[in-house]
């Protein structure tokens, strides 16, 4: 719980809901949690960053690592790559009821900020779900990041 009546979806893979009899189904085949990493699809990047799952909105793609955010960084040094941070986080809220539309709703608008920041890239920091006067709604916390070679910003 975060407070507020938030819940935090942090360790799970995607949207799911109770079919009320202790079973949950998955609602989207976006997958994201904390630590996920989303990116232009027509970005360059490193040959380790694969794409995994389906298409995020505005043709961006979930790509797989398995590093922590600290040994990523170091072997994106490495290989003569930065990954931009910048400092300001940015929210993608999106209401509705159904789960899977809610979710690429809220990316949608996260592409968006990211996109007029002049980045290609966004780490997601938290998901969470809450609901308003009845009705539901996510949060999706993400920082905007730009993957390129090099060390002057190219966004």
């Amino acid at each position: 719980m975060l407070g507020n009546g938030r819940k935090r979806l942090g360790n799970t893979r995607s949207l799911t809901r109770s079919l009320g009899n202790g079973h949950r189904v998955a609602l989207h085949a976006i997958m994201i949690k904390p630590g996920s990493i989303l990116m232009n699809r027509d970005a360059v990047r490193p040959e380790y960053f694969q794409p995994e799952g389906d298409p995020c909105p505005g043709s961006w793609i979930s790509v797989a690592h398995n590093q922590t955010p600290r040994l990523l960084e170091a072997n994106l040094e490495a290989g003569g790559w930065t990954f931009f941070y910048m400092a300001k986080a940015i929210t993608g809220r999106a209401f509705g009821f159904t789960p899977a539309k809610v979710l690429e709703a809220a990316l949608g608008r996260l592409i968006t900020k990211a996109k007029q920041q002049h980045c290609n890239a966004l780490q997601i920091d938290s998901v969470a779900t809450r609901t308003f006067l009845g009705i539901p709604f996510v949060d999706v916390d993400a920082h905007p990041r730009q993957i390129q070679k090099g060390m002057t910003f190219n966004g």
